[in-house]
């Protein structure tokens, strides 16, 4: 069944296409296998060339070069890193090699690829939180591919380095796969682990190379080289061959233009897998959490009158688990998988015709990465469903900003003050620190380490005064030291953390909160234990926090002339204080209640970008409360477009307009970086603004909507619940801006 067949049965017209392209098939390009591979390891890799991109990976890396390669999915990225590894094995097995994955599953997926190979004298090993201790101690002696991730390295490795001996004086290579990952907040702390890393290497005697693989990002050598804090060559020219794919871009109907509302996009999709697994298209449907993936799985089973065919694809299945549904699916039995985006799939997606996204997942490089997917059989289907939000809604009537786009800059920061202090005082505790440090950690470090009173001065150095240590109470997604823990108080598990500065807004008590794309609903917040006990929610409903906010400004860095007024982007403090908060229902958007709270402000330093519009910017709209209303949809507006900038979810920013502000005296509007400290979100926004501020108008003028709607101006995280909005102002203010 060819997509052609979907064209001449009607399937992929109607007013829901708002868009319909075929992006043409690569031809692969080859190179030889090199010369020098050693021939136990030619013989086991089973393949009689390699890509071009691959062979290139290996020229880089022969020439002692830490290397990033960065090609679409299925292009072969594994095997052009595990090549140099498995050549040095094979050669001196006592040389030792690590790889860090995001996930556990990830891992495990790459140890079954390692292990096929067959190649005499290579020893992978698993070692992560769930490795038993009796096991620890032999992996640590025998292994020679230790497969982990960066929270084992920060907790478990570095602060035990002396167990760690062997390994640490042979590591010869580290591999760092998903390497796109490693943004924001995130990236910033693994930043730090890895310059750790390297720091101890180089006191055992070695000087490890590293070797990464990354999905698509527009700064993929800058990216490298802050998570490392060395150089490190690029290879980006994707010589994999890529089947003829079909690109289709589907609104749901409108069903009211004045309020903005569509049909739901939940019900498009699975109107369309249901379509294609009539027709014997194998598809992936990703969806944004686990009850959208059930839903679309439950609509879709409903259309064609059984689940014979389907199944729903979540986080928690076992490997087996995981292996049966691949072999379903290269079967024939399993035609239609509805998965959550948070899920990495560690499926053999050389199966699939057809991927169904449903909402944008948040970056043009992931919707690339799922798309990847599609027609790696032959001739693929790639969808976006668009849902209501006005990054969606933008793609659909201005195609070419998602398609002909860039994909966006992978943004991280080591030296943030927050981030970095947890890690010198880790640092400190693994090895005195000297000047010498400077050069793998960064001046910062050394600069925050003479400053930090928990340290000491020695004559060897500065150390951990402390006892435990410190790497323990620093967790690697948080930019604060001070975090709630997120516990399900039905199984006892810890499902993450969240920092104090946002606790308060998203697990408040009575709050659904999201995780991996399950819902929980929050039964306490203990401000005294910092934990918050949750349960598993299954309910019609979802909760939306009203907040009070207020901005100083502690330091403008950079102030400049643009679009006609002054823009600042600097450190600023913010105090947000939760006074309520709003239940909803989500099928109908309803609102239920709204629930006062009690509880205290909270204040966090961090980056942000503001500006001054000029009285003629705002001639015809300077009277209040229009004044206001215009003001608030523009800042609303520009942090919905924001992500197709900088590589982070609208979730990660916050902003605050004001007709009259304190320290400006003027009409202002700012733009901050929710995370505790900044990771350089805002200042890309600085960056890019005259960009920003055009699809910002843009996606305002296209909305069909007459006052505004959650395609435009409204926001699902507004502080104040999305009152006072004047749509029309906010568009002619930011067209004005020239």
């Amino acid at each position: 069944m060819s997509v052609d067949v979907l064209r001449w049965e009607g399937l992929l017209q109607g007013e829901e296409v708002a868009y319909l392209t075929t992006e043409p098939e690569r031809e692969p390009r080859f190179a030889p296998l090199p010369p020098d591979l050693d021939g136990r390891v030619r013989d086991a890799i089973g393949v009689p060339q390699l890509y071009a991109h691959q062979r290139a990976v290996w020229d880089v890396a022969a020439r002692g070069e830490h290397v990033l390669v960065t090609t679409g999915t299925a292009s072969g990225k594994t095997l052009a890193f595990n090549l140099p590894v498995l050549d040095e094995l094979a050669r001196r097995p006592k040389s030792r090699a690590l790889y860090l994955y995001p996930t556990k599953a990830l891992a495990q997926d790459q140890f079954r690829t390692l292990s096929a190979y067959r190649v005499p004298r290579l020893k992978p090993a698993i070692y992560d939180g769930d490795t038993p201790t009796e096991q620890r101690w032999q992996i640590r002696k025998w292994s020679n591919v230790i497969l982990s991730n960066p929270d084992m390295v920060h907790v478990g490795l570095l602060p035990n380095h002396d167990r760690w001996g062997d390994v640490l004086a042979n590591l010869r290579y580290v591999v760092i796969d998903e390497a796109h990952v490693y943004r924001g907040v995130f990236g910033s702390h693994v930043a730090n682990v890895l310059r750790r890393l390297r720091r101890l290497a180089h006191v055992y005697g070695s000087e490890p190379q590293f070797l990464l693989a990354s999905a698509t990002v527009s700064n993929p050598g800058e990216l490298a080289s802050s998570l490392l804090g060395v150089p490190v060559a690029v290879v980006g020219d994707d010589a994999a061959p890529r089947a003829e794919r079909t690109v289709l871009l589907w609104n749901p109907p409108l069903l009211d233009a004045e309020l903005g509302l569509r049909g739901s996009a939940l019900a498009e999709a699975a109107k369309l897998q249901a379509s294609f697994v009539e027709r014997g298209l194998r598809t992936l449907t990703f969806a944004k959490s686990r009850k959208a993936a059930e839903l679309i799985h439950r609509f879709t089973a409903e259309r064609l009158g059984d689940d014979a065919h389907l199944s729903p694809y979540r986080a928690g299945y076992t490997a087996q688990q995981r292996r049966e549904i691949e072999r379903l699916l290269s079967e024939g039995d399993l035609l239609g998988v509805s998965a959550t985006n948070a899920l990495e799939l560690g499926i053999d997606v050389g199966l699939l015709d057809a991927v169904i996204s449903v909402g944008f997942p948040g970056t043009v490089a992931s919707l690339r990465q799922q798309w990847g997917r599609a027609g790696r059989r032959g001739h693929g289907l790639a969808v976006l469903v668009a849902s209501e939000d006005g990054l969606d809604q933008f793609f659909m009537r201005e195609p070419e900003k998602l398609l002909g786009r860039r994909v966006e800059a992978a943004i991280l920061d080591h030296a943030n003050p927050r981030v970095l202090a947890g890690h010198v005082r880790s640092a400190a505790y693994e090895a005195p620190l000297t000047a010498d440090d400077a050069e793998v950690l960064g001046p910062e470090a050394i600069e925050a380490a003479l400053r930090d009173d928990k340290l000491r001065r020695t004559p060897a150095g500065i150390v951990w005064a402390g006892h435990e240590h410190p790497a323990a109470r620093v967790s690697l997604r948080s930019g604060e030291p001070e975090a709630f823990t997120i516990v399900d108080g039905s199984t006892g598990a810890v499902l993450g953390v969240v920092e104090r500065s946002r606790a308060y807004s998203t697990v408040h008590e009575g709050a659904v909160y999201l995780h991996m794309g399950e819902s929980y609903l929050v039964r306490e917040l203990n401000l005294n234990t910092m934990y918050a006990v949750v349960e598993p929610f299954s309910g019609d409903r979802y909760t939306q926090a009203k907040k009070e906010t207020m901005t100083g400004i502690v330091e403008p860095r950079r102030v400049e002339w643009r679009l006609g007024m002054e823009l600042f982007f600097g450190e600023i403090e913010v105090t947000e204080q939760v006074v309520a908060y709003e239940r909803r229902t989500l099928s109908s958007q309803e609102r239920i209640e709204l629930v006062p709270l009690e509880l205290p402000p909270t204040t966090f330093a961090t980056e942000a970008v503001w500006y001054l519009p000029e009285p003629h910017q705002l001639a015809e709209v300077d009277e209040m409360p229009r004044l206001l209303g215009t003001l608030h949809a523009a800042e609303h507006a520009m942090i919905a477009i924001l992500p197709l900038w900088a590589m982070c979810d609208r979730w990660d920013i916050g902003g605050l307009s004001t007709n009259v502000h304190p320290e400006t005296g003027r009409p202002t509007v700012f733009i901050y970086d929710g995370h505790p400290g900044g990771v350089g979100i805002t200042e890309r926004g600085f960056e890019q603004f005259e960009g920003w501020v055009a699809d910002t108008a843009a996606m305002i003028r296209g909305c069909p909507c007459s006052d505004g709607c959650p395609s435009c101006v409204q926001s699902p995280k507004c502080g104040n619940l999305n009152d006072m909005l004047d749509k029309a102002g906010a568009l002619t203010f930011l067209a004005r801006l020239r």
